[in-house]
């Protein structure tokens, strides 16, 4: 029973430690995120600056897996390049070992005071304030996390089963790294892999020795969450990301050998016992980056061989031959599938807009420049397809189809946009300043939002089917939208008559967000047109209310 409670004391207090570094991730990233993305963006234009930008940002984050994903998205946009991105996690490997160092300085006492200021700077009225609070508050959870650490360990000291375990590890130095590196990538953390040492440490049980490979175990680890993570990425990211755990890997193959001679070397150094692990894991770090440095170039050639450069996406049309006009019917076909290809791309757009809306994080913006793009280019070489189809002879019904598909066409590139130059500008905003809407003005434009996605899916498929009733169902959507846009516009104003402070600051974004989202149902909507103009019951942008006459 004793042993029991003690394992559910340790799993609890390394989970308050998880929790914790949560809190100072997710705080920090709501208050400096957009500063600390562009830090590292343009802080790289030397080796020293990025390896101290990669530093800073670790130790800010508390993550050296969310820098290495940072500096992976990066790469994947040529906003980095790969040498400089490898001195960068360089740096983030150290930053881990720096917060890890002053987490073990002895100032767990000072947990509650942390506590409490992280709690006051919690209640402002300021989303910059309020992510500096919830920091606050994950690091005095991580302290505390130290003072029950140590309160959970203090009775191994009398076990003999934890001795015995130690014993057999103590005599297995490659399984006791096996054993640390399966812990610090299952937690994904090895800042919470070195605390436990820590406190194992501070029993009297680990010899110097496995205190070294157990900590080298942890950084091996660290460095797998980060690969796992970019494994379905583009190849810039997964080449990054393998670079790092190259490095590591190489590093604790070396070290472990020589993990008993460093032992010795510790001993003599005047080092407090109790911190051993700590600066164990700062002095591999540190020593890791000045080895390493010089061959990061040597490294990103290595990566660039080992991870295949994905295969260039096609960026013109794939549908729009030029051999079909003979047969308008066919050619008409291709230029409809083609346009389909336009509205899966304004899809996309849409999403990662939303995405970024959501999760208040620019990364999902970075394609929607290139999409626009594309969806200008294609739109206009299915203006130019059609233009020359249409010098052929076509009967009225093709030349029908011909307009509805330029109209269907030239609608989604002013989707597109408004979502570029409206929607996305809007989110930047939001984020940047750290913006919060109110819990019912957030469900407003959720709502909206996934409204607008759906519409879009309905009208792709009316596009090419045809479907009157589908047409219909749309047209009257357009009906609840403009209702929906109403009711959030007058709910808004109520909120800010009421003088409630997220109204208050987020007042123009949320009506700009409205506008721009009704803008959009407007184009979607004119899928439905010929539809319904050809058979009888659009009249001025109205429906009737009898059925068509066949």
């Amino acid at each position: 029973m004793q042993s029991t409670i003690v394992i559910i004391n340790l799993l609890g207090a390394v989970s308050l430690l998880l929790f914790g570094l949560a809190q100072v991730k997710d705080g920090v990233t709501r208050a400096f995120g957009t500063r600390l993305r562009a830090g590292l963006a343009t802080s790289t234009r030397s080796g020293w600056r990025s390896f101290v930008s990669g530093l800073v940002a670790t130790i800010a984050l508390q993550s050296s897996t969310a820098t290495a994903l940072t500096v992976a998205s990066f790469a994947d946009r040529n906003l980095i390049r790969p040498r400089m991105a490898q001195i960068v996690l360089l740096g983030a490997n150290v930053g881990t070992a720096v917060t890890a160092w002053l987490v073990a300085t002895g100032i767990a006492w000072l947990s509650p005071l942390v506590i409490l200021i992280g709690l006051v700077l919690h209640r402002g009225r300021s989303g910059t304030w309020q992510g500096a609070g919830t920091a606050l508050i994950g690091v005095g959870l991580m302290l505390l996390s130290l003072q029950l650490l140590g309160l959970a360990t203090e009775p191994m000291r009398q076990s003999p089963a934890l001795a015995a375990f130690i014993g057999l590890l103590d005599d297995a130095w490659p399984v006791a790294l096996v054993v640390s590196a399966a812990l610090a990538f299952v937690s994904s953390s090895s800042l919470a892999v070195i605390v436990l040492i820590l406190s194992l440490a501070s029993t009297g049980i680990l010899s110097t020795g496995l205190i070294i490979v157990l900590v080298l175990g942890a950084n091996l680890g660290g460095a797998i969450p980060p690969v796992v993570a970019t494994l379905s990425g583009p190849a810039p990211a997964r080449r990054i990301t393998l670079g790092n755990l190259i490095v590591r890997g190489i590093g604790c193959a070396i070290a472990l050998p020589l993990a008993g001679f460093g032992a010795e070397i510790m001993q003599s150094l005047p080092l407090s016992p109790e911190k051993l692990p700590v600066d164990a894991h700062l002095a591999f770090n540190i020593l890791l980056a000045f080895v390493a440095w010089p061959f990061s170039g040597l490294l990103s050639d290595m990566t660039a061989r080992l991870v295949a450069a994905d295969p260039e996406a096609e960026s013109g049309p794939r549908f729009l031959d030029p051999q079909a006009f003979g047969n308008p019917v066919m050619a008409l076909a291709n230029a409809t599938r083609e346009v389909l290809s336009v509205g899966d791309a304004i899809e996309r757009m849409l999403i990662r807009a939303q995405n970024a809306f959501k999760h208040n994080d620019l990364a999902p913006l970075a394609e929607v420049a290139a999409l626009e793009q594309r969806v200008d280019s294609l739109q206009q070489e299915v203006k130019i397809y059609l233009s020359k189809l249409g010098r052929q002879s076509l009967d009225a019904e093709s030349a029908r189809r011909s307009i509805a598909i330029l109209d269907y066409a030239i609608n989604l590139e002013h989707i597109g946009d408004i979502i570029e130059k409206g929607l996305c500008e809007q989110v930047r905003k939001k984020v940047s300043n750290g913006l919060k809407f109110s819990d019912d003005g957030y469900q407003e434009l959720e709502s909206l939002f996934n409204l607008t996605i759906d519409n879009l899916r309905a009208a792709q498929t009316i596009f090419v089917t045809g479907d009157f009733k589908l047409a219909r169902q749309l047209m009257e959507i357009k009906v609840d939208v403009r209702r929906l846009e109403k009711q959030s516009a007058e709910r808004h104003l109520e909120r800010l008559r009421d003088g409630r402070m997220e109204s208050l600051q987020t007042s123009s974004l949320h009506l700009d967000l409205l506008r721009d989202l009704k803008r959009i149902n407007a184009h979607i909507v004119s899928v439905a047109h010929p539809i319904l103009d050809d058979s009888g019951v659009l009249i001025e942008s109205r429906l009737r209310l009898a059925e068509p006459h066949n």
